[in-house]
Parts: structure tokens; C-alpha cells; sequence
């Protein structure tokens, strides 16, 4: 497999990641330029992603995904689950990060989920689990279980909130990368009321002091603060219908 590496784009991303205080070692580094020529050429024949150049990929996908080291405090042992994973961004770059995670990635498209776990397979990455199936349904099985929830490009504020918040233990935090987000605040409020959860922090890519190489981005960290009332997440079409 011809690595990415060598690697103008990943030695970057390691100088990158540190203005955010996340130390990548060279064998993370490595992790990170061989998943992204896995990507590249799985790309071909899945539809992962519109980024196919290596240095993009270090900047839009993994550090884009660091930038949640930022926003709030780590042990590093966290359970950790991504909803609408895709190509594993941000879950699995998260367990390149921190090695000691426990990491499920939720992912409903078959041919994603099966990249997924080849990715896995390939880094020999351990404490990854993959589900093939909605969050809907996995959040029945797996209430408040989880520290940190994350989610990326899957829906407004509010319907992460919905996703994320019935995973997550009472004080764990949910994580939402967005662009503008003045404007999904008043149905994220809504969703934090019903759901149990409050906003404590919303963190511009300006701040972290990489708006740079990302601009234009922010991250809301939401803290559950109850627990989920049995009724959520709804269904698909029921949240489609009755939108926050």
C-alpha cells in the first residue's frame, strides 16, 4: 500500500495539532498518513468523502476531529460514541488521539460501517467497536452509557442533541462541530430542555487559534444534566415531522 506519508501533510498535522495542545507521536502520525490512504483509495469505489487531498485530509478531517481535545478536560480513558461516523471522522481519529478510549462508531450505511472496520482492522486499532445501524435504535440498548458523545455534520444542534444526549451519563458532554450556529441556538435550547442537557461551551475555530487552517468553525459542547426521558430519541420520521 503506498503510504501517504513521508509526509509534508502529516508532519504538518502534527506542528498543527500542537497549537491546540494535542501531541501526536510519529507512530500516531503514521496512523493518521496510513488511514488516509486507505481512505483515498476506498474512495474510489465508496462515496466517503469530497476531500481526497492528503493535505486536506490532515487538516479537515483530523484536525478538525483534535479540536475537540480542546473544548473540554480529558482523562483519556473516555467511552466515547460517534453518531453518523461516515469515514470515522471524528471517532476514529479520536482513538488515534487517545489510545486508552473505548470508542463505538454508529454508522447506518452498510458500505461505510464495512470501511469502518477495515480501517480498524488494518491500524490494529483495539476498543473500536462498529454498529451498522440508526442511533435511534442503538440509543434503546445503550442509555447512559458513555462519557462524550460526538457528531459531525449529521443534522442541526438540536437533532444532535437528540442523538447524542440519551447515550451520555449525567455529566458527560456532547459534541457538535458546526459552521454559523446563531441560528439553530433557539431549537438547541428547546432540545437541552426536553432532553436534559445545557450548553456550557461554544468554541470558534478564531479561539483555539487555528482559524487559519479551519476557518469559519465552531464547537458546542452540550453537558447532559438529567436523565433522558424514555421517550427520546424519536423516530426518524417523528423527529422529521415535529423538528426542533
Amino acid at each position: 500500500m503506498p503510504l501517504v506519508s513521508a509526509d509534508a501533510p502529516f508532519v504538518a498535522l502534527v506542528r498543527e495539532a500542537e497549537r491546540i495542545g494535542v501531541h501526536l507521536s510519529p507512530a500516531q502520525a503514521d496512523l493518521c498518513a496510513r488511514y488516509a490512504t486507505l481512505l483515498i483509495e476506498r474512495n474510489t469505489d465508496v462515496n466517503l468523502t469530497a476531500i481526497t487531498e492528503p493535505s486536506s485530509i490532515a487538516r479537515k478531517h483530523f484536525l478538525d476531529s483534535f479540536t475537540a481535545l480542546a473544548v473540554r478536560g480529558w482523562s483519556g480513558g473516555e467511552r466515547l460514541i460517534d453518531v453518523g461516523s461516515g469515514a470515522g471522522f471524528p471517532g476514529l481519529a479520536l482513538r488515534i488521539a487517545l489510545p486508552r478510549a473505548q470508542v463505538t462508531l454508529v454508522e447506518a450505511t452498510g458500505k461505510k460501517a464495512r470501511f469502518l472496520e477495515e480501517v480498524t482492522r488494518t491500524l490494529r486499532l483495539d476498543g473500536v467497536e462498529v454498529r451498522n445501524e440508526r442511533a435511534e435504535a442503538l440509543a434503546k440498548e445503550r442509555r447512559e452509557r458513555y462519557d462524550v458523545g460526538t457528531a459531525r455534520a449529521v443534522g442541526s444542534l438540536g437533532a444532535v442533541i437528540e442523538y447524542l444526549l440519551p447515550f451520555l451519563r449525567v455529566g458527560g458532554d456532547a459534541i457538535a462541530w458546526k459552521g454559523r450556529v446563531d441560528a439553530e441556538l433557539g431549537g438547541a435550547n428547546k432540545a437541552c430542555a426536553a432532553i436534559g442537557g445545557e450548553i456550557v461551551v461554544i468554541r470558534t475555530t478564531a479561539e483555539l487559534g487555528v482559524a487559519d487552517v479551519l476557518p469559519g468553525r465552531s464547537l458546542v459542547v452540550v453537558r447532559k444534566t438529567r436523565p433522558t426521558p424514555p421517550r427520546f430519541p424519536r423516530s426518524a420520521a417523528d423527529a422529521k415531522r415535529r423538528p426542533w
